[in-house]
């Protein structure tokens, strides 16, 4: 019987590896999902490796908000995907949580993996920015990805409609520029992330109006409509 390696050529009796990409914003279950798949890839026999990048722990895991957890390895930017791989001595499979933050020449080393030595990746991480602009490495994985599922476990916008794009909140108020990368989460910090449907990602509203704020709405609305009126 021939022994593979880590990184050995791919037995041509073998079945295609596969490249996904799953994603969705914050809330929608990637990190739990990523942790349900490495458990039942590792229940049946397989061997893999789960990394993460700016996980909201703040340290090398995967952690989801409901409460699981992962020891994960670390990817910075110069850390070298194959090789990483080649380091061990039979890969199957790798879990690439938060994989929107990794480098171009990353994503391009899975897709190494998968191609030239049948390892399957799944990668999981948003797709936009709080801009709603795309991260570089979600595009590469849209343009180079087998499948690419989004996920959808009902986050909702405070109105109530699908929630789809992440709003970064600095201050209590939305923020339209600055770096694309800044680590938070969902809770009370004073720079953190609000998820919410186009609509109300467009007008940069956070939360229903107060009533002092409806009705000073109301009385722009009028005033504008006398001078509309009176021209």
């Amino acid at each position: 019987m021939t022994e593979l390696s880590a990184l050995s050529s791919v037995p041509s009796a073998a079945r295609d590896a596969v490249l996904k990409f799953y994603f969705g914003p914050m809330d929608c279950g990637k990190s739990t999902l990523a942790l349900q798949m490495n458990y039942n890839h590792g229940r049946q026999g397989r061997r893999g490796l789960v990394l993460t990048k700016h996980d909201r722990s703040g340290g090398p895991k995967v952690t989801s908000r409901i409460g699981l957890g992962l020891d994960a390895i670390e990817v910075d930017d110069s850390l070298d995907l194959v090789e990483l791989v080649r380091g061990h001595d039979r890969i199957d499979y790798l879990i690439c949580d938060e994989a929107c933050f990794y480098t171009l020449e990353q994503i391009e080393q899975l897709a190494d993996l998968v191609d030239e030595h049948g390892v399957d990746v799944y990668a999981f991480g948003l797709a936009s920015d709080f801009r709603s602009r795309m991260f570089p490495a979600a595009q590469r994985l849209f343009e180079l990805a087998d499948e690419v599922c989004r996920l959808q476990v009902e986050v909702l916008c405070w109105c109530g409609r699908p929630g789809l794009l992440n709003a970064r909140v600095v201050g209590g108020a939305m923020a339209r520029s600055g770096e694309q990368v800044v680590i938070g989460d969902t809770d009370a910090s004073p720079v953190r992330y609000q998820v919410l449907c186009r609509r109300h990602h467009r007008g940069g509203q956070l939360a229903v109006p107060s009533a002092d704020e409806a009705a000073l709405g109301a009385e722009a609305g009028r005033s504008q409509e006398n001078l509309s009126a009176s021209a």
